[in-house]
């Protein structure tokens, strides 16, 4: 069953659970009207509410049934849909984390540099004048999907994959930029390395950031990368 509310849809989505779509102008919109909707409904559901999981353009809902009933759920969402429209940005937290940008720590800028026609000074100005929005956590514990970059740098995923890619690499796929929180394989075009953990299990909240939030990156030098804890006896 799905309900229409606008440039809403709500659609049951499991026995306790409904899956909220929103479609606004731009991804960057949507999202933060997807941020926007979590607040509004933990404030007014307050414990009756289990569980969140936000992404792109989608809020999934996870509600006690013991507390509340779908009907309640989705009345609620159509209440506050209007007050998000005038809300505007409501994301208060902006992460700042450093990346050390050069040739031997993102294999990919002088490819990308080459084919936007810049200098790799000037692909690594670009990507670290805008503040990205955080439109989704996934892939890997840690790993944040951030946009959306100047369409100058955007490029399009590696044909074939890297087996291996460090921690801390900083990628770019088409409209959107990450850092890999852990080792592991993947075909974003790599510009830089960041010494910053994005991922502990031992502390609450285990990520620094999430859907909604803003990440700026900062260049810093190799001195300072390395003073952080970063490494750089990587193979790519």
């Amino acid at each position: 069953m799905s309900i229409n509310l606008g440039n809403a849809a709500v659609e049951v989505a499991g026995e306790s659970a409904l899956i909220v779509y929103l479609n606004e102008h731009s991804l960057i919109e949507t999202s933060r009207k997807v941020a926007q909707l979590k607040m509004v409904l933990s404030k007014y559901l307050a414990d009756k509410v289990t569980e969140f999981i936000p992404s792109y353009n989608s809020l999934l809902v996870v509600f006690d049934p013991y507390k509340t009933d779908y009907f309640e759920v989705r009345n609620t969402v159509n209440a506050h849909l209007t007050s998000l429209e005038a809300a505007g940005d409501t994301s208060s937290t902006v992460i700042e984390l450093p990346v050390f940008y050069s040739p031997q720590s993102g294999p990919d800028l002088d490819r990308i540099a080459n084919k936007a026609n810049l200098t790799i000074d000037e692909v690594i100005d670009l990507h670290q004048a805008k503040t990205y929005q955080v439109f989704a956590l996934g892939f890997a514990p840690g790993f944040a999907f951030l946009g959306e970059v100047d369409e100058r740098i955007a490029m399009p995923r590696l044909a074939t994959p890297r087996k291996k890619v460090p921690k801390g690499a900083v990628g770019i796929a088409d409209q959107q930029t990450a850092i890999y929180p852990s080792e592991s394989p993947g075909g974003w075009n790599l510009i830089g390395l960041c010494p910053i953990a994005l991922f502990d299990a031992t502390k609450a909240p285990h990520v620094p950031f999430s859907v909604g939030d803003s990440v700026k990156f900062t260049r810093i030098s190799e001195q300072e990368f390395l003073a952080l804890g970063g490494a750089l006896d990587h193979e790519y």
